[in-house]
């Protein structure tokens, strides 16, 4: 199987009324700390002597032992007492070189080290250069493909030198929640033999074993174990005529970017892929979009590795498949010429940039000059195939004979060279992807966004939508930073449309057209709904999308969490209101059945572990950016009370309202889940002791009494000072509306005051 504390700190604030995402771009975290690359961190691990002794005795044995981890680089310094370590891998577990798996919530639920859960140490015996694995997550990463960080790291344990490793991130939710903004879908880790080949129309057969673990294994919902949607997807996969599976596999699977992942293993040598072994990869059910995302997995076998006797670096990149297996992925895929020519491009786009040598080999001599003096007194290096020092230094340019059948830079020299000659070029056909559209409030127009990845001179894009089954109308949509476009020169293209000022119903489409002809657009239009906002006076009033440490639910887990206030005058039933972060989805999530006070707040936990109990919703919150809704009840049409969209997320950083129901939104390192957002005016967070009482209140009379003569200002809720008055006992407030207010005292104090009909 597979609390921060602190003044009021002003952060940049994102508010994006394009952050729903229909098919968003994957975010692609920094390196810092545990991934940084510019140096090579150092990991202690402190264990008792007869567990290590147990650890080692037992090399097949998934058993974790309790100890100490200890991460330094450079000034950073982290120390995480019991956590769960374990041996990792496969045919490493017997090598002398092994691998580690290090779980942080193992023994202390929930908790994560830099929003991990687990870290994965892998000593790469495979691999002489001890370098492959980690060259491979960085062209992942430059493509755009959502794969593991990776780095260099030196491994204690006991104190004794284990060597040098390379820490790869573990593919489990917490990567698919940093990457797609969601981790409650299906994450399957797929290994040998898993072919994606139809053979029954029962989903549960595809829960079959072997070498006792499934091929593919349910690494998240286990509770569930519902295999539903992977067999829909085989089923589509396999069963579709070729005229209907671009627009039905598209519906369905990311195809671009695993396109990027055929081209990425044909060039780099991955056979130990889906492709040719039909191993080692993850398909996530990414449920923003409802699509599979293909997630590589396992790359040390690459760049002139080889177990077969065969010629990786000029093996035709048309035909890397296995030839004597079904793989109906590749195969399918790649029949369809317009796919065909996607992967074309980006092959060319490895060849001719990214693993070009006037850039790449520099790179290459950097890592390889920096890992220098941990291999050399790395003492295990030399065990599993006699590789001395100068063997490391050898492997860079030439071959060291048995597995090594290529030096790394010759494996690249020859195999760009082949690329180049056997690509075909059919002419420039556009490419669509991660369409991201607003859902806009009456008044404002619908914006859309698109990505196109390859800068061909003289495409155009454009957008064209209807309202309500009008008349379509056409927008030219531009990447030129002028509003509504973000940021000029990213590749994503944006347009917007006339103001919608009624609720309707817009159907739009993206298009993009090649200079010689050609065009693209997806097979079938985008919907979105817009809806009116009603009373009563309710408010989506704080969030946290990245909560680490800032505060548990009544488990004990660090969740996501959102806050709703009541600044009616009114209370409020909320069991008949709903929440959602799908504004085409109005009836995802109904709130508890209680009432909401005037000036009350309540706090919902966006953990997707609605059987936690009635404040815990059946949704998560996307750290990239989403959107919130809060619905009225249906029989009122599921009409609007509060939305907000927002875009990316800082980790124990909560985004609300500059004052409760306020316009402004700020962010607050010192958040206040179910609280008053005026708390973080204080010094600290601890609000001072309540030493005034005002009466009455609801105030009725006009007139409001405070327990002692006072200094006080009157705001309100957007912070706006109304009267300030000093050493006053009493305070007129008849001539302001109903509605809710704030005071604040020059104790530090701060009370709401609700004001009735005089």
């Amino acid at each position: 199987m597979c609390e921060m504390k602190g003044k009021l700190f002003l952060l940049p604030v994102m508010l994006i009324c394009f952050a729903f995402r229909m098919e968003a771009q994957p975010v692609f975290p920094e390196m810092d700390p545990v991934f940084t690359d510019s140096i090579i961190p150092r990991i202690d691990i402190l264990i008792d002597p007869d567990s290590l002794d147990a650890l080692f005795n037992d090399v097949t044995s998934y058993h974790e032992y309790p100890a100490t981890f200890i991460f330094r680089a450079g000034n950073t310094a982290d120390t995480v007492g019991e956590i769960g370590f374990r041996l990792r891998g496969n045919t490493s577990r017997f090598s002398p070189k092994k691998s580690f798996k290090v779980s942080f919530n193992t023994f202390v639920p929930g908790r994560r080290f830099y929003g991990l859960e687990k870290m994965n140490i892998n000593g790469e015996h495979n691999d002489p250069s001890v370098i492959r694995s980690k060259l491979c997550w960085d062209i992942l990463r430059q493509m755009g493909v959502p794969g593991s960080r990776a780095n260099h790291v030196e491994l204690y344990v006991n104190g004794a030198y284990y060597g040098l490793y390379i820490n790869v991130e573990h593919i489990d939710e917490e990567f698919a929640f940093s990457r797609f903004g969601n981790r409650d879908g299906n994450l399957y880790k797929c290994l040998w033999p898993a072919d994606l080949v139809y053979f029954s129309s029962n989903p549960e057969d595809y829960k079959f074993e072997s070498e006792g673990r499934r091929a593919y294994d349910l690494c998240t919902n286990e509770d569930v174990d519902n295999y539903d949607d992977l067999f829909h997807f085989i089923e589509i996969l396999n069963k579709t005529p070729d005229g209907d599976l671009p627009c039905e596999i598209e519906k369905i699977f990311n195809v671009d970017d695993f396109l990027k992942v055929l081209a990425f293993d044909a060039a780099c040598g991955n056979w130990d892929d889906y492709s040719y072994l039909k191993n080692n990869y993850y398909l996530y059910h990414n449920t923003a979009t409802g699509k599979f995302e293909y997630i590589p997995y396992d790359l040390d076998n690459t760049f002139g590795i080889d177990w077969f006797g065969i010629d990786w670096a000029t093996r035709d990149i048309y035909n890397w498949k296995n030839p004597d297996e079904l793989r109906p992925l590749h195969s399918r895929i790649l029949a369809i010429q317009k796919y065909r020519d996607q992967y074309s491009r980006y092959l060319d786009e490895l060849a001719g940039r990214i693993m070009d040598t006037t850039e790449f080999f520099p790179r290459i001599d950097s890592i390889h000059a920096m890992i220098t003096p941990s291999v050399e007194n790395d003492p295990f290096y030399p065990l599993s195939y006699g590789y001395t020092v100068e063997d490391f230094h050898r492997s860079y340019h030439e071959s060291l004979g048995s597995h090594v059948v290529y030096g790394l830079k010759n494996f690249i020299t020859v195999r760009t060279v082949s690329i180049r000659a056997s690509l075909e070029n059919n002419g420039i056909v556009p490419v669509i992807n991660y369409i991201v559209s607003n859902h806009p409030r009456l008044g404002e127009p619908a914006v859309v966004s698109a990505f196109i990845p390859f800068d061909d001179p003289g495409t155009g894009v454009e957008l064209e939508y209807s309202i309500d089954g009008g008349s379509p109308e056409t927008r030219a949509m531009a990447d030129d930073g002028a509003e509504p476009d973000l940021v000029a020169g990213d590749r994503v293209f944006t347009a917007a449309s006339d103001p919608v000022n009624s609720s309707a119903t817009i159907l739009f489409r993206v298009r993009a057209s090649s200079q010689g002809g050609s065009t693209a657009e997806p097979c079938e239009g985008l919907e979105m709904r817009v809806f009116e906002s009603v009373s009563p006076d309710l408010y989506i009033n704080e969030f946290m999308a990245g909560n680490l440490s800032t505060r548990t639910d009544e488990y004990g887990e660090y969740d996501d969490w959102l806050e709703i206030y009541n600044g009616d005058v009114n209370p409020v039933w909320l069991g008949d209101k709903y929440l959602s972060d799908d504004i085409n989805e109005p009836e995802k999530w109904k709130l508890p059945e209680t009432v909401l006070d005037p000036g009350q707040f309540i706090l919902i936990w966006a953990d997707g572990q609605s059987g936690q109990g009635p404040n815990h919703a059946s949704f998560r919150l996307s750290k990239s950016g989403e959107e919130i809704v809060l619905f009225e009840s249906p029989g009122r049409n599921s009409l609007v009370i509060d939305r907000l969209a927002f875009g990316s997320q800082q980790d124990d950083v909560s985004l609300g309202r500059s004052t409760d129901g306020g316009v402004d939104w700020i962010s607050f390192t010192s958040p206040t889940p179910g609280f008053s957002n005026l708390a973080v005016f204080t010094e600290s967070t601890d609000m001072p002791e309540k030493t005034i009482r005002v009466y009455p209140n609801p105030v009725s009379g006009g007139i409001i009494y405070f327990s002692r003569p006072v200094s006080v200002r009157m705001y309100d809720i957007s912070g706006r000072l109304l009267m300030e008055r000093e050493n006053a006992g009493e305070m007129n407030v008849s001539g302001f509306p109903p509605g809710i207010y704030l005071l604040r005292f020059s104790s530090g104090e701060v009370e709401k005051i609700v004001i009735r009909d005089h």
